[in-house]
């Protein structure tokens, strides 16, 4: 093999120039590639024995690779490839795979900046700039096209329309409905005052009345507080005033729907008067000057109340005890009194009615209550069987419901035993008051089989013939 290669090249001299790895030569072909005069037989170390146009393609496809190798590093996201020919084809780009790659790096070329968030993170859609950065109020540009100088002094203020006729009663009617269920005058204060009354504003004392006129007694005594409680913050004492001189004019449309209405008038002006809403002199004003009968007899009975007061009668128990808001003692006064008006009188319907007016239908077990204690302390048959009546006409008529009834019951059963200190035959007494309520269907089986019974002794041994000890 030595002794080849001698020969070879002796038969082609090198030239010192053409000895290196550069392939360098002194002219290019029109493809840009430096071709050498003097064709080698030798490429990468290796010998070939081939045609010189063989060894002239197989020189440029090795110095096309390693051009391709030396700028892999840097242009590794080119996608370059070679042809069959050797020529360096310029392919799409792809995602690089070297970590050096820089074409798709979005990293800053110049290598500055210490990787903070541009612009201190108040870049960037839908940031509404830094965090923690407070905008101040800016200062008006004089040279803007679009400045006012009137503008500029201006006070914006939220201005509601006043009420109308329609609109008052549609917002006014529901505010006081709902007053009667809570009671809570300062409510009903603050939603007045965020309206604008305006020229309406005297009407509200008169729907208030109108409103009440058709309720309950309870509902009166709310509606003389309220009365009280908008006057000096809401209204004043002069639309207090026009609000009773048109419900005096306005009392022959409301007998048609109230007939008590003049009467119940009287006593409003009575109380209004007793509150100071009203001055004294404002019955006397009217005084020669009347022509309608129920006017005459609204400010007589206004006059008359206020007489009695003067006596010491308080003019706000005038509308009756009832409603939940009295106290619970005088409920339970009233209740007493209404039950010893009826073993006196006897009438069952007027207790009945006495006992609607309390409004007091969650307290109804208390009436049950202090029924049967009446007829436990009594003596005698006559407490037992009217008191049996009363309940069993109650009960008829739904005034008391069963749970009201059974509530009552089971209280005097707990409390059986207290009673009987003070009344020795209290247990043979409810016993036989049960069974007869039982009978008449006032109670359930369940409430009858619950009641307490003392243990019963008999003395057979003594010679008693049977007889039950108590």
């Amino acid at each position: 093999m030595a002794t080849d290669c001698a020969a070879w090249l002796n038969a082609n001299p090198v030239e010192a120039e053409d000895q290196n790895d550069s392939l360098v030569s002194e002219e290019e072909d029109d493809t840009g590639f430096v071709v050498n005069e003097n064709i080698k037989n030798e490429i990468n170390g290796n010998w070939l024995s081939s045609t010189s146009n063989s060894i002239h393609e197989a020189r440029l496809k090795a110095k096309a690779k390693r051009r391709l190798r030396k700028n892999s590093s840097r242009d590794s996201g080119r996608g370059d490839s070679l042809s069959d020919h050797g020529d360096v084809v310029r392919g799409t780009s792809v995602a690089p795979t070297s970590p050096k790659g820089k074409l798709l790096d979005r990293k800053s070329r110049l290598g500055k900046g210490r990787g903070l968030p541009k612009k201190g993170g108040a870049g960037g859609k839908g940031v509404w700039g830094r965090s923690g950065e407070v905008y101040e109020k800016q200062a008006v540009d004089q040279k803007d096209p679009n400045y006012d100088e009137a503008q500029e002094n201006c006070v914006y203020e939220t201005v509601v329309p006043p009420l109308d006729e329609r609109d008052f009663e549609n917002t006014v009617i529901p505010i006081v409905q709902e007053y009667f269920e809570h009671g809570d005058t300062n409510e009903v204060a603050e939603l007045l005052a965020e309206l604008n009354l305006g020229p309406m504003r005297s009407e509200v004392p008169s729907l208030a009345v109108s409103l009440a006129l058709e309720a309950k007694a309870s509902h009166r005594e709310l509606t003389s507080r309220l009365l009280a409680d908008l006057c000096g913050q809401v209204l004043s004492c002069s639309d207090m005033e026009n609000s009773f001189d048109k419900l005096l004019l306005e009392l022959p449309d409301l007998v048609l729907d109230t007939p008590g209405a003049p009467q119940l008038v009287g006593q409003f002006i009575a109380r209004a008067v007793s509150d100071q809403i009203l001055s004294k002199s404002y019955i006397e004003a009217y005084k020669g000057r009347v022509g309608c009968q129920y006017t005459r007899v609204s400010l007589d009975r206004a006059t008359v109340l206020l007489k009695m007061s003067m006596e010491g009668l308080r003019i706000d128990s005038k509308w009756g005890p009832g409603g939940g808001q009295r106290p619970v003692t005088q409920l339970i006064k009233e209740m007493n009194l209404l039950l010893k008006e009826y073993i006196l009188s006897g009438d069952g319907k007027e207790a009945e009615r006495c006992l609607r007016d309390l409004e007091v239908p969650h307290f109804h077990h208390e009436f049950v209550y202090e029924a049967i204690v009446m007829v436990l302390e009594s003596k005698g048959e006559k407490t037992l069987k009217m008191v049996l009546q009363l309940l069993e006409l109650l009960s008829v008529s739904s005034i008391i419901t069963l749970d009201q009834m059974r509530r009552g019951y089971e209280r005097v059963y707990m409390e059986i035993a207290e009673i009987n200190i003070d009344v020795p035959r209290a247990y043979f007494i409810l016993e036989q008051f049960v069974d007869q309520s039982f009978s008449l269907g006032i109670i359930d089986v369940k409430s009858r089989d619950v009641c307490p019974c003392r243990g019963r002794k008999r003395f057979v041994s003594e010679g008693d013939g049977g007889a039950v000890k108590v």
